[in-house]
Formats: structure tokens, C-alpha cells, sequence
């Protein structure tokens, strides 16, 4: 909390106002680096996240180079590039409270079938801001000179391919866009928290710590965690969770931490570390998916309902925390410990849980060729830096 409010009242009206209010202050960026006598200052490119559209215009009107960077999946893309035919077929706007939760949408170019329900939430019919924000965004896609995707080829390959066929304007996969594992933290409390975390992670069997976050945007009510705590406490798992609301590191019991933050990729990439519950954020699905740990999904918002549709039943690469009775029940501590010993084959007969790690491991070796030299996303960015300069020289 801050002042009342909670942090991501603060997060949103951020991101609202860099939507709307930053074109005037951008362009006026724009006129001060012009006057500048230093011709390395002139802006021969503008590489923008694809819900900036004004960036778009921007670049439009000044005649220089626009490149859009979409930061969640490519199939998310595609659905919301192709709302002209889930408008024909009556699934735009999406109403997810019609009763069609389990009618399948089978007619997305590229893209396997998917329930409604499985939808992203920002194509709600009670969001009319969002849904007309994000579609504005993808429709200024095609005046841009080129895409940027945040994944690699062979993660997506059908969509992807199916996208690069149809958008009129190269479009490369050039992720994920990992950090390089941190080595120094210049916040002495972050500082502190790390040697805390990393030394109970070093004192833990491989494969067995269970690693909970749900990302810094959008979060689980409190009644819900307050379920989530005490079934891993009732599971006999280890578990390392990221309490972002508190201020200080602490041992729940012989088998479990708490602490305000952590290095996520550092953590996911401990030998320590077998699984990652996750609200599946584009950015931590990309980053479980390179460090090779299988993914327990439970989605708050926005794009998470599709990953988790991609992480579960299209990868197979992880397992669901469902509700039961209906959207608004609470997932029950009890369920809660049964799903996590289940994840985490705690009983060592679960065939499910073994297919899954052997396909998490799949897809990080196919993660990390893509990154190597020669691998697909390091090619694509040379491409796309070759292309770039040799646009903007003609």
C-alpha cells in the first residue's frame, strides 16, 4: 500500500498515462534532439512496445523508421489481429459470462482451437476501454516497417509462420529477452535479502523447492492467499514465495520461506528449484520455460487465461490450480495441498508429473539453442539490425 492506495492503482494509472499522455512530451523529445549540432543524436529509428500507437503516429509523421515491439505471445497477437473474424462469428467482444465458456473458436489462421473461456481478458465485453485500447494498438501494427516478437520460432512455430505470411512487413522472433543473471545488487536490502534466500536454496535437495510468485501487476485477493499459505504449509512440499505486500525475509517453518523479493530468474535457474507456480505473466512463462522448470498456472488477468492455455494443454509443461464451483469460489487450502504434492511428485509414482519435467527440459534446451549463435532468435535480431540500417540508408 501507499497513501491507501494499493501499488497497482499507482501501476495503472502509470501505464494510462503513458497510453495517452505522452505523445506531446515525446515529440517535444524529438524537436530538442533535432537542434542538437551532433548528428549521432539524430533519431533514424523509434522501437516502440506495440500499445504505444502514438509512437506509431509519431514516426508517421516524421518519416522515420517504426518498429513495434509486441511483449506477450505471438498467439495473443494473432487473436486480437483477427477480431474481424471472431466479431463474424459472435465471440467479439468476448462475454464471458454467456454460458459459452466451453464453445470452441476452430477458425483463427495458424492457431489451434481454443474455448472462450480461454480467451484474454482484455477482450472482455465489460471493458470496453481495454478491449478498444489493445485493438488500436495491433491495427497501427500495420504501419509500422517491421514486428518485433518477445519469443522464439520454435515455441510457436505455427502462428508464427501463419503471421509472418499475412502482416505485409518482415516480423522477427527475437526472444525471450532474458536478463544475464545478476551478480552485483547495488540496494544493500536487496543485497541482504539475496544472501538470505540463496543460502537456504543452497541448503535444499535438487528439484525439490516449489518457487511462488505472481508477478507485480496483478495479484490474488487476501482471503485467497491466506488459502494458497496454508496449503502449501499442509502439503509437505518446500516452498521459496514471494510476499511482495511485506517488508521482511522469513522462515515459515523447516520447509518453507517467505521474503519480499527475489532475483526470479536467479531462482528459477537453482538446481534446487523443481517447479514455479506462476500467474503466468508472458515475461515469467519465458523465463520458467529457459530455466527448464514446469509450471503450476493460476491466472489473474489479461493474457494469462491464453498462457496457461499454451502452458498446459498445447506444451504440456505444466498443470492447473482450478476452481471448482465456478470463477468467483475460492481455491481451498485442501485443494491447494493435494495439486502441489501432485506437481511436485512428492510420492515419486506420479507418470504425469515425470512426462512433464522431461518436456519442461525439451523446451529449455530448444530455448537456449534459439539464443546461441546461429540459434533462431540470435539470427533474426542480426537480421533485423541489418534491415534497419539498410531501410534507413535508402
Amino acid at each position: 500500500m501507499l497513501g491507501g492506495l494499493a501499488l497497482e492503482q499507482f501501476k495503472q494509472r502509470d501505464f494510462e498515462a503513458v497510453q495517452t499522455k505522452m505523445e506531446d512530451p515525446f515529440e517535444q523529445f524529438l524537436d530538442q534532439l533535432q537542434q542538437e549540432d551532433d548528428p549521432s543524436m539524430v533519431v533514424t529509428a523509434i522501437l516502440a512496445d506495440t500499445l504505444l500507437p502514438w509512437a506509431v503516429s509519431v514516426g508517421n509523421r516524421r518519416n522515420i523508421t517504426t518498429v513495434s515491439l509486441w511483449t506477450t505471445s505471438p498467439s495473443l497477437f494473432s487473436i486480437v489481429y483477427h477480431t474481424d473474424l471472431l466479431a463474424q462469428n459472435g465471440h467479439f467482444p468476448v462475454d464471458f459470462s454467456s454460458g459459452r465458456a466451453d464453445e470452441l473458436i476452430d477458425y483463427i489462421p495458424g492457431f489451434s482451437p481454443i474455448r472462450l473461456a480461454d480467451m484474454p481478458a482484455s477482450l472482455n465485453r465489460s471493458n470496453e476501454q481495454a478491449y478498444k485500447a489493445v485493438f488500436e494498438a495491433v491495427s497501427a501494427v500495420r504501419k509500422t516497417q517491421c514486428l518485433l516478437l518477445t519469443t522464439y520460432h520454435e515455441l510457436e512455430p505455427r502462428v508464427t509462420k501463419t503471421l509472418m505470411e499475412i502482416l505485409p512487413k518482415p516480423v522477427y522472433t527475437v526472444g525471450p529477452s532474458i536478463p544475464l543473471p545478476t551478480t552485483l545488487v547495488d540496494d544493500h536490502a536487496k543485497m541482504d535479502t539475496e544472501d538470505f534466500y540463496l543460502e537456504w536454496l543452497d541448503s535444499q535437495p535438487e528439484n525439490s523447492v516449489l518457487y511462488v510468485s505472481f508477478g507485480s501487476f496483478l495479484s490474488a485477493s487476501s482471503d485467497q492467499m491466506e488459502e494458497i499459505l496454508g496449503g502449501l504449509r499442509q502439503s509437505g512440499v518446500r516452498y521459496l514465495l514471494v510476499s511482495r505486500g511485506g517488508k521482511d525475509n522469513k522462515m515459515e517453518n523447516s520447509r518453507g520461506i517467505v521474503v519480499p523479493w527475489c532475483d526470479q530468474l536467479k531462482v528459477l535457474c537453482h538446481p534446487s528449484v523443481g517447479g514455479f507456480w506462476t500467474h503466468c505473466g508472458w515475461n515469467s512463462t519465458l523465463e520458467g520455460i529457459y530455466a527448464g522448470v514446469p509450471l503450476l498456472t493460476f491466472p489473474v488477468g489479461l493474457d494469462q487465461f491464453t498462457n496457461r492455455k499454451l502452458i498446459v494443454d498445447y506444451w504440456k509443461i505444466g498443470m492447473n490450480v482450478m476452481k471448482k464451483d465456478g470463477a468467483e469460489r475460492l481455491v481451498t487450502r485442501e485443494d491447494v495441498a493435494s495439486t502441489l504434492r501432485k506437481f511436485m511428485n512428492l510420492d515419486g509414482d506420479d507418470e504425469e508429473s515425470k512426462d512433464m519435467r522431461t518436456r519442461a527440459s525439451e523446451f529449455k534446451k530448444s530455448c537456449r539453442q534459439a539464443l546461441m549463435e546461429g540459434g533462431s532468435s540470435s539470427t533474426n535480431l542480426d537480421n533485423f539490425i541489418r534491415n534497419i540500417l539498410q531501410y534507413n540508408l535508402s
